[in-house]
């Protein structure tokens, strides 16, 4: 891991806690932070577990005042920009970055195929145009595009890109990215992948970005600590919990449809309301009293 990096550790990608009437549930936004301060994760909203796309720009300005009013002082909170119009990026970027939010994360826009050059350009524009510094995030399950090594490495040693991370689903490209970064200081990697954490942690990762630290936030904190330890058996030991807690809400179910489970678990645990916002609607009842269920057969926290 590196140590000069201002942007390492366990970052918890936050779901959006909303109300009946889909505000912005700020109560439950103290709840939800406190939860990852208590197991030293940094949150990162709006991403793709929040539900980003599906929410408003007021919707989202909410979210961010609410993340910066329960900031813990000295931590960094990090927020997701991407849009299909690069202005609207780099308006909410720098409204982001005013408003005190230390990085931002943005994918590439979702509707065109791109070639290698326009993706790279795309990053170099948004990132020349804003006040914050960029993560380039890496996830083809909803972009449909996948971003090749060779352009993030390019773009690492723009002044401000800083990070990726990286949601593809692959063991070579893990290991690649390791080699490619794990020695930079001022170019950081966070995996998205929860099911190689251990690995990525253990090869030099900066960091990872679980959903599943929405729940079980002590997973990854022990995780990262087993790893520091050199405690390989640990961190893989961990590793089980964390298959185990995202099987429990992902398994069978569309990345939508997990969303939803997630907030059913969270709810169970106090930390915010099982609603999702349009189109991702609740599955039934009976589905949530099986979650219920799983979830009280989990000895782990």
């Amino acid at each position: 891991m590196s140590i000069e990096n201002k942007f390492k550790g366990i970052i918890v990608p936050a779901v959006t806690p909303l109300k009946e009437d889909w505000a912005i549930d700020e109560a439950a936004v103290e709840r939800i932070f406190n939860n990852f301060y208590a197991h030293n994760a940094s949150p990162f909203i709006l991403g793709t577990t929040g539900e980003a796309p599906s929410l408003s720009f007021q919707q989202k300005k909410d979210y961010v005042m609410a993340a910066v009013k329960f900031k813990k002082p000295g931590s960094v909170l990090y927020a997701g920009v991407s849009s299909n119009v690069i202005g609207e990026s780099v308006d909410f970027a720098n409204y982001c970055a005013d408003k005190g939010v230390d990085a931002v994360a943005a994918t590439l826009p979702s509707y065109y195929v791109l070639t290698e050059s326009q993706m790279k350009q795309y990053f170099e524009d948004l990132a020349n145009a804003i006040s914050v510094p960029l993560i380039i995030y890496n996830i083809p399950a909803t972009t449909h595009m996948s971003i090749p090594l060779s352009v993030i490495d390019e773009l690492s040693h723009h002044p401000n890109i800083v990070a990726t991370k990286d949601s593809e689903r692959s063991d070579e490209r893990l290991q690649q990215s390791l080699q490619l970064w794990k020695n930079r200081s001022d170019f950081g990697h966070f995996l998205g992948w929860a099911a190689r954490s251990a690995d990525a942690l253990l090869g030099g990762s900066d960091g990872l970005i679980p959903s599943t630290g929405n729940v079980f936030p002590g997973i990854y904190q022990k995780m990262q600590e087993a790893v520091e330890a050199e405690n390989k058996d640990l961190a893989y030991e961990m590793q089980q919990h964390s298959d185990t807690g995202g099987n429990l809400y992902q398994s069978g179910r569309t990345l939508g449809e997990s969303l939803w489970a997630l907030k059913v678990l969270m709810q169970q645990r106090g930390l915010c309301e099982a609603v999702v916002m349009p189109p991702l609607q609740p599955q039934s009842d009976e589905q949530a009293t099986q979650l219920i269920q799983h979830l009280q057969q989990i000895n782990f926290n």
